[in-house]
């Protein structure tokens, strides 16, 4: 069993920086593609960012492109996702979440998901 555990979320003003932590407890997290999801108060989850199990691969949605960065730290069981230039749109629960195998931008194809750690942003 994967336990996903997230850190790093705050409030934050407009314009500032946060970086999201996600610590598997799984051995074989180097085999697993993870990904980044959100969910404000009274809307669907969406998809944020993903990597490949290598990290060779990544995608954004588009709302995020060029402000966040997802990377991985496989010695270190960990997923990050570096937060730029925030926007209180941004507002949200944030997830990480993983899967063995390919990444996906659905949430129906990840297994595995962390509690969520709250991030707010301030204009």
């Amino acid at each position: 069993q994967v336990q996903l555990v997230e850190s790093g979320g705050g409030l934050v003003q407009a314009g500032g920086s946060l970086r999201l932590s996600c610590v598997s407890s799984g051995r074989t997290f180097g085999s697993y593609a993870m990904g980044w999801f959100r969910q404000a108060p009274g809307k669907e989850r969406e998809f944020v960012a993903a990597i490949s199990w290598s990290g060779g691969g990544t995608s954004y949605a588009d709302s995020v492109k060029g402000r966040f960065t997802i990377s991985r730290a496989n010695a270190k069981n960990t997923v990050y996702l570096q937060m730029n230039s925030l926007k209180p749109e941004d507002t949200a629960v944030y997830f990480c979440a993983g899967v063995r195998g390919t990444m996906g931008q659905s949430p129906y194809a990840y297994d595995y998901w962390g509690q969520g750690t709250q991030v707010t942003v301030s204009s």
